[in-house]
């Protein structure tokens, strides 16, 4: 699940000792693989295919006893049946509460016992998973990974547990105001569509929840077409590809679920205010954007970090904070979902500030759109984005997860150098003519969740059935397809 505070009263709180001297050792293997990989280091992947046809990216490195495992299916909670959101979340859940012959205590046991670090996440488009190990649980591993996937129970008792721990966070989201505020604008922007709808679920859907669904989405989701996967870590092509035909060799060949339509934003620009008594107003806005697979990507991803993504270098950052204090710190992001792209930002001002600091985004958005970036922009932006793209793999696990995330966006195996390429390729020219083409400050949707002061609502807020997750949970990918969000 990707709320990791849920994890923590799922664990066995008494850990034998021999184990703890295991996990021990399993952190210091990986400080010391972080600190002394590396950065730019070459990363060989090859892919392995099993006598049954399921196939994964295989990075080795044997330079330590440890396997890094990430797993993912295409669809997630945009596929969750109306009446029925938060499926997805719920199932995430659950993987690891009894499969096989464990129930849930024994299989927790299993795991904690073993040294095994094993959860999935669900996001709108995909279902995901990781596992870390150390060499010797190798077998043991995938054996409880085949078990989860294939017979996992879904007992009363973990699912009402589980189950009550999402309906606390929905409860909890419902007055969060940054959470208000993005639900506001995704509701504004996707309506109808799938995108609009609560990714945890309503307290009714919640509800609404019934084992025999899990057991359908297990069904539905868990197919040998729809997988992805990559390992990384201690393990040969000739050991890997066992592992494959007994893990996932079984699963359904392929599923019923149905496609999700492409988003049609066409909503107007405007300006909702949700009136909350808090001294401070919180912020979301967003656009239509762009999506991964635009032959404009690159040049987009450019333009974001100029104009808001850069963190100091960013044109708003500098108009908003340094030049002016209207806000602490100010950031935009490309989010890509597999049917609909957004330009996204977030800002908190005080009240007194709102209008002001609308007043200048959008003025920067047009400054961007009818000027495009000069040199020196682009050049710092490129400079940047090439040299922090390796930190994405100085460990196995972040390895693991970088790849999936390739994978999942269809970006080929030959991504990594093929990445670098197109970004050192953008120009000026590029960037200004894409920043004209995707930049509308007229569509802009801006949710303030406050009381701010001299501000008119021009679009109604919606009501809140649930609170929204901020972009930064959303599910969509962020720029770089990591699927560990940025």
């Amino acid at each position: 699940m990707q709320e990791r505070e849920l994890m923590a009263d799922r664990r066995s709180s008494a850990v034998p000792p021999r184990i703890v001297g295991q996990l021990v050792l399993f952190c210091l293997l990986s400080v010391c693989c972080l600190i002394f990989a590396p950065a730019a280091r070459a990363i060989e992947i090859r892919q392995v295919t099993g006598d049954s046809g399921v196939t994964a990216w295989l990075v080795e490195d044997h330079t330590n006893p440890l396997i890094a495992v990430a797993l993912g299916f295409a669809g997630g909670a945009t596929a969750d049946p109306v009446g029925k959101e938060g499926l997805a979340e719920l199932a995430s859940g659950l993987l690891d509460e009894g499969a096989g012959e464990f129930d849930s205590a024994a299989f927790q046991e299993q795991l904690n016992d073993n040294g095994i670090d094993y959860g999935f996440d669900a996001s709108r488009d995909s279902f995901t998973g990781q596992m870390n190990m150390l060499t010797e649980q190798r077998d043991l591993a995938f054996g409880l990974l085949h078990r989860s996937l294939t017979a996992p129970h879904f007992d009363a008792e973990p699912v009402e547990r589980i189950r009550r721990q999402l309906l606390a966070m929905i409860d909890d989201q419902l007055s969060d105001p940054d959470v208000i505020g993005a639900r506001a604008v995704s509701q504004s922007l996707f309506g109808g569509h799938p995108y609009g709808r609560p990714r945890i679920g309503t307290a009714e859907s919640m509800q609404a929840i019934t084992a025999d669904d899990l057991h359908h989405f297990v069904a539905q989701h868990f197919t040998r077409d729809r997988l992805h996967l990559v390992v990384v870590g201690d393990i040969t092509a000739a050991q890997l590809g066992p592992l494959l035909d007994s893990t996932f060799g079984d699963l359904p060949a392929s599923s019923d679920l149905p496609a999700i339509p492409e988003a049609k934003i066409d909503r107007p620009g405007g300006i909702m205010v949700v009136d909350r008594g808090i001294p401070q107003s919180i912020i979301n806005f967003a656009q239509p954007g762009i999506k991964r697979d635009d032959p404009d990507f690159f040049a987009a991803y450019v333009a974001n970090y100029i104009l808001g993504g850069g963190g100091f270098s960013s044109r708003l950052m500098h108009e908003v904070r340094e030049k002016r204090g209207l806000a602490y710190g100010i950031n935009t992001s490309l989010l890509t979902f597999d049917h609909a792209g957004l330009i996204w930002g977030q800002v908190q001002t005080v009240n007194e500030r709102v209008a002001k600091t609308i007043e200048i985004i959008r003025a920067e958005w047009a400054k961007m759109r009818d000027g495009g970036p000069n040199a020196a922009e682009v050049e710092t932006a490129k400079t940047y984005l090439l040299g922090s793209y390796p930190r994405l793999f100085t460990s196995g696990a972040g390895t693991a997860s970088a790849l999936l995330g390739i994978q999942l966006e269809g970006l080929g195996i030959d991504y990594i150098d093929r990445r670098q390429t197109e970004i050192a390729k953008v120009t000026p020219a590029g960037v200004a003519r894409v920043a004209k083409r995707l930049l509308q400050p007229d569509r802009l949707v801006f949710a303030v969740v406050g009381q701010p002061v001299g501000v008119t609502a021009t679009l109604p807020a919606p009501t809140p059935a649930a609170a929204e997750p901020s972009p930064a949970q959303q599910g969509a990918s962020s720029p770089e397809p990591t699927h560990v969000q940025q």
